[in-house]
């Protein structure tokens, strides 16, 4: 959707008796409240004193319990990341208030990386005076304009009296249909200037929104009886089944023991179906599960709910699932057809065509194909045979995969929540943490973001104060966004940062490796701060470990700290991440681990000796 000036005047007044009169900035804080929002992530500047200045009067007035809570954080980037946190693992919008110019232009990462992965934000920019806008005033930036294509929508408000309705329309949007990040830009006088405020079930919306979630039953009906006629069928599931809420995870599983097919996720999905099922094959793509990628390639009717076939779980277009039939299910109809042909197609939120789905297919009477299934499963377990997340053990080394593998043992039976930055350690977090929930799983998936991980544990942390909050990181990444452990320090946020240090660049000495004649350039991590130290300074813990003999001992140290933690394990320099699909290969050409010793040895799947 484009940048909408909302002007005064052509919307129709609301009839109300004794209309409370505010200023804007006030209007922003009371919306705020109406809307039920607790915590707002922000960073005050010239731009939105006006609203600080009311935030502070609203906690004067409401005392220390007032139900809104200001996160102050140490970059713009650091307040959308945790956010976006706070958004996913509770499916409430995260909220975001910054200041114009650089304060905005510092925010567009996060905002980003909320578009493509479907996070429902809304963030409060400040403006120059209207009257200053085009002026190349102290600290302007066209903020609708640099962000028109990174929001779902965003506003620029020159009325008072328009502001009310836009904030309570932005969360409307923000979380409807497909979630994203919408943006209202709020010039300084508009915050100073005073009109009647509006309440959530009074305001008249600016725009007509309604998407679509319910979907057509004929194609329900359709999709039915192409599953019920499959013979090697699979369940494809994406972020989407997360973002339709628990319910949906809960159908997709009805679903899937009615049908008897396996299930596979995208990176975003996990945790929608639990990975204790055996029906659970793991996460597709690049550096997916080799069963998952070939039962993907050879299936006869996919099944994709909520998911948007994706470059990295598609591999080369041409010989993605070249024999399958394929229904794709997503409340945005902009994602069908778009990047991969498919047989049928329905608009629909996740959970609602999933229940239809149930309901026409028990109405129907139908079954699955019980003696194709069998030979469905007997062809998957051979490929489960491979074992593709095989590793050398080490008495000598921490291995970043026997380092996960340890985390989720002492951590599984704990409420906890995992987020991640990006790189090798993301991939073998997906890989070897094995989620049964939905809602339990943070990280970049679309813009893939280095520096996400630890601010997104603060929101996390924000969202579920009780529970046990990790970010899994690599040592180049969280250099990111180090300083928000200052945050989660300031208000007694115990996060855990768990950094798989290799002192390099991970996936980028893996790529240089594999597909760049090993010429490592600018992938190795000089001059490394000492994270213990570093941990210290900021009044967080700090714990290395080296040997795998003390890794769980040093684990549940930091589990067991009251105190935010950084600790830093140091992890095989030369490990590399596989499975892996290269770039322009199809499902069934996976790079794999071969059994012996040598560091980055690696095979594909036709016995091929790569390195």
């Amino acid at each position: 959707m484009s940048a909408q000036d909302t002007m005064p005047s052509e919307i129709d007044e609301i009839d109300q008796t004794a209309p409370e009169i505010m200023t804007g900035a006030e209007i922003v804080v009371r919306a705020l409240v109406d809307q039920g929002v607790d915590t707002l992530f922000g960073y005050p500047g010239g731009a939105v004193l006006p609203i600080y200045d009311a935030l502070f009067q609203h906690d004067e007035r409401q005392g220390a319990n007032n139900g809104l809570k200001h996160i102050l954080v140490r970059h713009e980037q650091g307040a959308t990341h945790a956010a976006e946190g706070y958004a996913r693992s509770s499916g409430k919008p995260g909220v975001v208030l910054v200041t114009s110019g650089p304060g905005a232009t510092n925010a567009i990462t996060g905002i980003v990386d909320a578009l493509m992965d479907s996070i429902p934000m809304v963030v409060f920019t400040g403006q120059v005076p209207t009257h200053l806008i085009g002026t190349d005033a102290f600290q302007e930036a066209d903020t609708v304009g640099i962000t028109r294509a990174c929001t779902k929508h965003n506003y620029l408000v020159k009325d008072p009296a328009d502001l009310a309705r836009t904030i309570h329309e932005a969360f409307h949007i923000a979380t409807s249909g497909r979630p994203g990040p919408v943006l209202i830009d709020i010039p300084k006088d508009v915050q100073f200037a005073k009109a009647a405020y509006v309440g959530p079930e009074a305001a008249r919306p600016l725009h007509s929104y309604a998407p679509k979630t319910k979907g057509d039953p004929a194609k329900i009906a359709e999709a039915a009886a192409m599953i019920a006629g499959a013979k090697r069928p699979i369940f494809y599931t994406g972020g989407g089944v997360i973002n339709a809420g628990p319910r949906a995870s809960e159908l997709l599983r009805e679903f899937q023991a009615l049908v008897g097919a396996p299930v596979t996720s995208t990176l975003m999905g996990l945790g929608a179906f639990p990975a204790a099922d055996p029906a659970w094959l793991g996460m597709l793509g690049m550096h997916g599960a080799y069963e998952a990628n070939h039962a993907m390639h050879d299936c006869d009717v996919m099944i994709c709910v909520g998911a948007r076939f994706d470059d990295r779980v598609t591999g080369r277009l041409d010989a993605f699932s070249p024999g399958s039939k394929k229904i794709h299910i997503d409340i945005d109809a902009s994602s069908i057809n778009k990047n991969v042909h498919v047989d049928l197609g329905i608009v629909g939120d996740a959970g609602s065509v999933l229940e239809d789905l149930i309901a026409v297919w028990n109405a129907a009477g139908h079954k699955p194909d019980r003696k194709a299934l069998g030979k469905w499963w007997a062809q998957i377990d051979a490929w489960r045979a491979v074992q593709c997340f095989r590793y050398s053990p080490s008495d000598a080394v921490i291995k970043p995969q026997y380092a996960i593998e340890r985390l989720y043992a002492l951590t599984k039976d704990r409420d906890t929540y995992i987020t991640t930055e990006v790189g090798q350690h993301q991939m073998w977090a997906a890989q070897f943490y094995r989620f049964q929930e939905p809602n339990r799983w943070m990280t970049s998936g679309g813009l893939g973001t280095m520096g996400y991980g630890l601010p997104a544990a603060v929101g996390a942390q924000l969202a579920h104060p009780d529970s046990l909050v990790i970010d899994i990181a690599g040592e180049a990444s969280i250099q990111m966004c180090m300083q928000e452990i200052s945050t989660a320090v300031q208000f007694g946020l115990p996060i855990k940062i768990f950094i798989l240090n290799n002192e390099w660049m991970g996936m980028v000495r893996q790529w240089q490796e594999l597909l760049h004649g090993q010429r490592y350039s600018q992938s190795y991590s000089e001059s490394l701060p000492d994270f213990v130290k570093l941990a210290e300074a900021y009044g967080a813990v700090g714990i290395r470990c080296d040997n795998p003999a003390e890794l769980d001992a040093k684990i549940l140290e930091m589990i067991d700290s009251p105190r935010p933690v950084i600790f830093d394990c140091r992890v095989e320099k030369a490990e590399n991440c596989l499975p892996m699909i290269p770039s322009g290969k199809a499902h069934n050409e996976m790079i794999l681990p071969t059994d012996d010793a040598d560091l980055g040895s690696v095979i594909d799947a036709a016995g091929r000796k790569l390195v």
